[in-house]
């Protein structure tokens, strides 16, 4: 059993001491989880054909050059942001998540499991909220039945509310059924009362049956909820060794057989408990117990992940299970932007709302080094890696370190092995994804650039040369996601044993988009002796303000959407150029750095059918930002939506079909100007949307073609 590692100390506002990393360690388990039991899922896998495949799973049963985004992912990461939008000083309700459900998801793509109304739980209730169903009636037992209100969803998307409510099972269950109501119901909604409650249990504790008896404590005690972990634990207490006969035991007495549906919350609690007490606070044992039981297994896997991964720290992970996650995945909601996601980053972002929600002030140096608008890599977290890379691992290997750091306790270790004069490595931050670096499509994700033009990198190096009869060098460098050219900046010889600052603007990329950021490592050493030892970076960082175009003869197809767009509603293409749309109904395609403040947008369009063609700034989602442009036969328009779109400003302009129009949208504070082919028609006063993405839009059905877009930073 994983040794016992209670708080050390816990503040008055039950803030562990060591809640960054624990709320990192639990992140990392949910993920690996969902990585380790998605590539066995039912319904093709059954837990005999696990059994018969691949009999006692000790490691990930599939490898992946990415793994591509899962919807036991994306709901606890984008229903969260109920908190920044609209539970700002109070707790949640679920209207509050109802709102996110429909502002990050594209109807019928990504986001999770579109299986049709009336057989997808999810896929149901956004369109109960569509419609104006409002929550919690859009996932009530009275609005869609039994069967479907008691799916496993109500469980799978609510992790993270126990990451911010830490120490504090009650809290943390109250806000896990909030959330889970937008969709869920009965049985449904105490699984997320459950599993909330055990993971801010964690927090104090690594006992597993303690852990378990708090999330027990928050829900009704003649639930069938609770019933199915006492069958398991009764068992458990008989057959302390045989996780498979209790597995019997669930199939026998509990299986899909007597909850039907596509996947029914109780066979699925019954394994959660089964692995958690079988696993007996071993991570590793757990997650793996889940994923050979069968059902769900990703989202099982994944919910005890969070779990013991809270429970049994960072070192309790096994480094085969940590390794190949490399502290990056991959979401698939509206942002291309926040579709890409740094765990160290984020877990300090979730300990900065649990701070707030807790009431006390969060430490300082915490809001220093997470700032959402930049990339800031410090590598402070133990073992962390920030996603960075290397292009040739026979030559370099990368690894997190506490030997070398530039201030702090921890750098990224790059060791260079017998390099000479011409041999070379990439060391980079993958900025940007394609669908070819992926093996699947799962969920669909799509993806905008974290590094643009214009924008500045920098970082500390430190060279600890073991051997060779030259200083390595090394050369900052950009790659452009098209060609795969290098914009290379220039080499630097290192210094031995000293840091250096390492800094740089990112040039014009001439309309491409940017897939890697980091430096070219080389040496320069004859054939005797060869290169050997040892360069850390620390303090990584990519910020300050972009200008860039997007050129579409250099972009591309991707996941159904024209780079580096995510489309909602209409049908888009790329055709001689430029970026086109025919859709019969109003449609939305967003882009750029979600948390952009003061810029400007300007795009070449020619509308061929319809009355609306219109540019999108400040965007924050499918449902909130501002939209201009071309609506209304000879008329320009300005609009805010705010989960319905109003009319801020407008004025006569005699446009026509089949023209192009230069449309130039510019948010700088709180006025809002629309010019179009340098005449300036539209100025507002509004201080609704501060901050957000770009993109193109009509309110209703429309053809229209897009050549060039220019994003400008104020």
């Amino acid at each position: 059993m994983q040794e016992n590692n209670d708080l050390e100390a816990v503040t008055d506002c039950m803030i562990p001491n060591n809640y960054v990393e624990k709320i990192y360690a639990g992140y990392l388990g949910m993920n690996i989880g969902i990585r380790l039991g998605a590539p066995v899922e039912p319904t093709i896998w059954t837990y005999e054909r696990i059994q018969n495949t691949y009999g006692e799973i000790t490691g990930y049963v599939k490898d992946f050059k990415n793994f591509a985004a899962d919807d036991d992912a994306n709901g606890p990461y984008y229903f969260l942001r109920a908190l920044y939008d609209d539970a700002v000083d109070r707790d949640i309700t679920p209207n509050d998540v109802a709102r996110a459900w429909l502002n990050y998801s594209r109807e019928g793509i990504g986001m999770f499991w579109w299986g049709g109304y009336g057989v997808s739980t999810e896929h149901t209730a956004y369109i109960n909220l569509k419609k104006g169903i409002s929550a919690p009636q859009s996932g009530s037992i009275e609005q869609n039945g039994q069967i479907i209100a008691e799916q496993i969803g109500g469980q799978i998307f609510i992790d993270t509310w126990g990451l911010v409510n830490p120490c504090n099972p009650k809290k943390a269950a109250d806000f896990g059924e909030a959330a889970a109501r937008v969709s869920h119901d009965g049985e449904g909604v105490l699984g997320a009362r459950f599993f909330c409650a055990a993971i801010s249990k964690a927090f104090e504790t690594a006992n597993i049956e303690d852990i378990i008896e708090a999330g027990l404590a928050e829900i009704p005690s003649d639930s069938l909820y609770v019933q199915v972990a006492r069958a398991v634990l009764a068992f458990y207490e008989q057959h302390p060794d045989d996780f498979r006969a209790c597995r019997a035991m669930l199939e026998r007495d509990w299986g899909y057989d007597k909850y039907t549906g596509v996947c029914h919350i109780i066979p699925n609690a019954g394994v959660c408990v089964l692995s958690m007490i079988y696993g007996q606070g071993d991570f590793n044992r757990t997650v793996e117990i889940a994923t050979m039981c069968g059902w769900d297994t990703d989202c099982n896997a994944g919910n005890v992940g969070t779990v013991l991964g809270v429970a049994c720290g960072l070192s309790g992970i096994g480094e085969h299970y940590r390794t190949p996650i490399n502290d990056g995945i991959v979401m698939s909601g509206i942002s291309g932007y926040l579709n890409i996601l740094d765990i160290p980053t984020y877990a300090k972002e979730l300990a900065i709302l649990g701070y707030r929600l807790a009431n006390v002030p969060c430490p300082p140096e915490l809001l220093d080094s997470c700032k959402e608008n930049e990339i800031h890599f410090d590598f402070e977290l133990p073992g962390s890696t920030h996603n960075m890379r290397v292009s040739d691992p026979f030559f370099c290997r990368l690894k997190h370190s506490t030997e070398q750091a530039y201030q702090g306790t921890g750098s990224l270790e790059v060791l260079f092995d017998r390099m000479t004069r011409g041999e070379s490595s990439k060391v980079f931050y993958k900025s940007f994804y394609t669908r070819d670096d992926f093996n699947d499509e799962r969920y669909s994700p799509t993806f905008s650039p974290k590094a643009y033009s214009g924008q500045t990198v920098s970082m500390k190096i430190y060279l600890d040369q073991w051997g060779g009869n030259a200083p390595m060098t090394i050369a900052p460098y950009v790659r452009l996601a098209k060609s795969k050219r290098d914009l290379v900046q220039g080499y630097r010889k290192l210094v031995n044993e000293q840091w250096i600052d390492v800094e740089f603007v990112i040039p014009d990329t001439e309309g491409e988009l940017i897939d890697e950021v980091g430096i070219v490592l080389e040496s320069d050493s004859t054939r005797k002796p060869k290169s050997l030892g040892r360069i850390f970076i620390d303090e990584f960082r990519i910020y300050g303000k972009a200008a860039y175009t997007i050129d579409f003869h250099k972009q591309a197809m991707s996941f159904g959407c024209v780079t580096p767009f995510a489309h909602n509603q209409g049908a888009w293409s790329l055709v001689d150029g430029s970026m086109y749309v025919m859709t019969a109904e109003s449609s939305e395609s967003y882009a750029g750095n979600y948390f952009a403040t003061d810029y400007s947008v300007e795009v070449t369009l020619n509308p061929q059918s319809g009355d609306s063609h219109l540019v999108a700034i400040r965007a924050q989602g499918a449902m909130r930002g501002y939209h201009a442009g071309l609506n209304g036969k000879g008329q320009v328009s300005l609009y805010a939506n705010d989960f319905g779109y109003k009319k801020l400003a407008s004025c006569a302009y005699p446009w026509k079909l089949n023209q192009e129009y230069d449309i130039k949208l510019t948010a700088e504070g709180s006025t809002l100007t629309l010019s179009i082919n340098g005449e300036q028609l539209l100025q507002h006063e509004d201080d609704a949307w501060s901050y957000g993405m770009y993109g193109v839009s009509t309110l209703g059905a429309a053809r229209t073609y897009y050549r060039k877009l220019t994003i400008t930073e104020l």
